[in-house]
């Protein structure tokens, strides 16, 4: 155990030394507003020693763990099959299927660059967001072009996989979290999710393109909340970026059983994803926020959460600071603009990340 948190406490201490150039608009969006108080934050870790802070953050991960009823299955065989696949410009766009636990498969679009300048590849999760075709417009078979960030992503020469939520396994998101957790008793909506998460990272790192050094993760609204927990979760992540998903709790419907349950509004309910922020810290991470309009999930209020993680990064971790919040008050979307800085941040902190 103690092994263990001297290499999380390693990975964690170098990694934002490993990137070749910060984004040249990092101090845009890691500089919190000046009247924000630091004082009395709900769910700011305690500041003690790095070896302490290292068990700290193992406690949190833990007790976030045990809350879901979190699992995986890291040893099951992927099974993996291609169902279609069709050549594009700059990438093979393959449908896949493979095994996320024992007896349950789901389907993935794997994006695969032509001609790759490495030989080994940077690689994304990307998680899509609430639609009728599920991933069919992370990966460009759909309308809204600024909403292909998976094959935005290719193009730029990473490996992607966009798995397909669990919530289109049924009819009804309801009966699809009944179904999904009928052999997970206890378990969260949001524990299938960071599983499945968890497993298409699995099948990253079983594909000899992809360098196990240089994944990252990226989703926009319900995908959005994936990523914040895939990254807090999986170490195996480098660098995230978060899209109107609603940092904190009271932010979107987090309550909603397909994702953490009606716990989270009792009074006394004691964890704040300012703790998930905190695990992320040392691996850089970006909320995207729209402020204002139907839906519309981040902005300016999303800063206390994010500052914590900064404190924790400021603590323990080599400057800059990795973390910001790029406000595009454009409301519960992704313009292109903004897509075209996640693109940036995901370049600086995954493709052109120096393995240790």
């Amino acid at each position: 155990m103690i092994r263990c948190f001297v290499s999380l406490f390693f990975c964690a201490l170098t990694i934002s030394s490993l990137a070749a150039q910060d984004v040249t608009w990092l101090a845009e969006v890691n500089t919190p507003p000046k009247e924000l108080s630091t004082s009395g934050q709900a769910g700011r870790p305690a500041m003690v020693g790095l070896e302490a802070w290292q068990q700290e953050r193992s406690r949190l991960r833990d007790q976030w763990k045990t809350f879901l009823g979190a699992y995986s299955f890291p040893e099951l065989p992927l099974q993996m099959e291609t169902i279609k696949q069709e050549r594009l410009e700059h990438c093979t766009r393959r449908l896949v299927r493979y095994q996320a636990e024992p007896g349950r498969m789901v389907r993935a679009y794997l994006l695969i660059p032509h001609d790759p300048a490495d030989a080994k590849l940077p690689a994304i999760v990307a998680f899509h967001g609430t639609s009728t075709g599920t991933f069919d417009k992370l990966v460009g078979l759909d309308a809204e072009p600024a909403r292909h960030m998976g094959l935005r992503l290719a193009e730029h020469g990473f490996l992607v996989i966009c798995p397909e939520n669990y919530l289109w396994e049924q009819n009804n998101y309801k009966a699809s979290t009944t179904a999904a957790l009928k052999n997970h008793p206890g378990s969260k909506g949001m524990a299938v999710m960071l599983a499945d998460g968890m497993r298409a990272v699995d099948v990253l790192l079983s594909l000899d393109a992809v360098d196990p050094q240089r994944i990252g993760t990226y989703g926009h609204s319900l995908g959005a909340k994936e990523a914040l927990y895939l990254a807090a979760m999986d170490d195996r992540i480098c660098a995230a970026v978060a899209s109107e998903g609603g940092i904190e709790i009271g932010f979107s419907n987090w309550d909603a059983v397909w994702y953490l349950g009606s716990d989270v509004k009792q009074e006394g309910f004691p964890r704040k994803h300012a703790e998930l922020v905190s695990l992320i810290a040392g691996r850089p991470f970006l909320i995207l926020g729209g402020e204002t309009g139907r839906g519309c999930a981040d902005g300016e209020r999303s800063w206390p959460a994010l500052h914590v993680g900064q404190e924790v990064w400021r603590a323990y971790y080599p400057e800059p600071v990795q973390l910001g919040l790029l406000n595009h008050g454009q409301g519960h979307a992704l313009p292109w603009d903004a897509g075209e800085k996640v693109i940036d941040w995901l370049d600086a902190y995954v493709a052109d990340r120096t393995s240790e």
